[in-house]
Parts: structure tokens; sequence; C-alpha cells
């Protein structure tokens, strides 16, 4: 793993990443209450899941699965997911995501934009700049990851539109 970290206290976790060929490993240190807790697909890359140490909860197409250190999970592409440490202490995790497409860029970015602080704890924008800025972040990796929240349809027609309006 690479020694810089990546803050994301929207989530509250931090990320380390590296890379072997086309898989991205990206290794987790996730508080309680803290995980990707946003519905959200990837369309063609699979995630593997293991847990080093804590305890997490992970939701994959509408079951609830917790997993305990030296546990797994497999996130086939095109699989709506989400995760939550809900456990009493820290989570030590790491995925492998295979093929890489993105992912990392998209992480990196929305941390960036988390630490913004324009965003309420339960990830909404809170002004018109942090909903213009989150549209473009979704139009720019949508991918590599896609949130289920609003209905994609939805997403198709609005975030174009407020992602051209981001960039001027």
């Amino acid at each position: 793993m690479e020694a810089k970290r990546v803050a994301d206290p929207l989530f509250k976790q931090s990320y380390g990443f590296s890379r072997d060929g086309d898989t991205l490993r990206i290794e987790m240190w996730t508080d309680p209450g803290g995980g990707v807790r946003a519905e959200h697909v990837h369309p063609a890359l699979e995630e593997r899941y293991e847990v080093l140490e804590g305890e997490i909860t992970i939701n994959l197409d509408g079951e609830s699965m917790r997993l305990g250190p030296g546990e797994r999970a497999v996130v086939p592409a095109g699989v709506r997911h989400s995760f939550e440490n809900t456990g009493e202490r820290a989570a030590h995790l790491v995925a492998e995501a295979e093929p890489a497409q993105e992912l990392r860029e998209s992480i990196e970015e929305g941390a960036r934009l988390a630490r913004t602080e324009r965003f309420s704890a339960s990830g909404a924008p809170q002004n018109l700049r942090a909903l213009v800025e989150a549209a473009a972040l979704a139009q720019r990796y949508r991918e590599t990851v896609v949130l289920t929240s609003p209905p994609r349809f939805m997403q198709r027609i609005l975030f174009p539109p407020l992602a051209r309006f981001a960039r001027r």
C-alpha cells in the first residue's frame, strides 16, 4: 500500500491504494457507523471484500450480510450494494476491484468533495454548488460507479446539464 491515506469525512473512512495490473487494491479503515452507505452499482467491475479487523454489514442486492475478520464477500458487476461498519470499533478491510477502471479517481475526487463540508451527514448537498459538483462527479465517473438514487433515468436527464454547468 502507498503510505499516503485519503481521508473521507462523509464516509468516515480513509483509503490506501495499490495496483497490480488491472486490479485495484483498496485498503480501508472505517469508523463505527462509517462506510459507503449510499447504494450503488459498478456496471463493469467486480469487487471482492475481505475484513481484516472489526465488523461490517454489506448489503448485496437487497440482502444483508455481516462479515467479521477473515470473512469475504464478492460483489459481481452490475449488482447494487453498500456497506457500513456496524461494529463497536474501527474496521479494517481490503477490497479488490477488477477491472480497476477509474475507481481510484472517483474515490479520491469524492473524498475531496466530502472535505469541502458542503454536504450533510447523510450526504445530501447543502447548496446549489454542492449539487452541481456532485452531479458533475457522478457524470464523469458514470462508467465506473452509478448511484441507485435518484433513479437512473433521472440521472440521465439531470446530470449532463448540471455537469456542463459545473465546467463553466
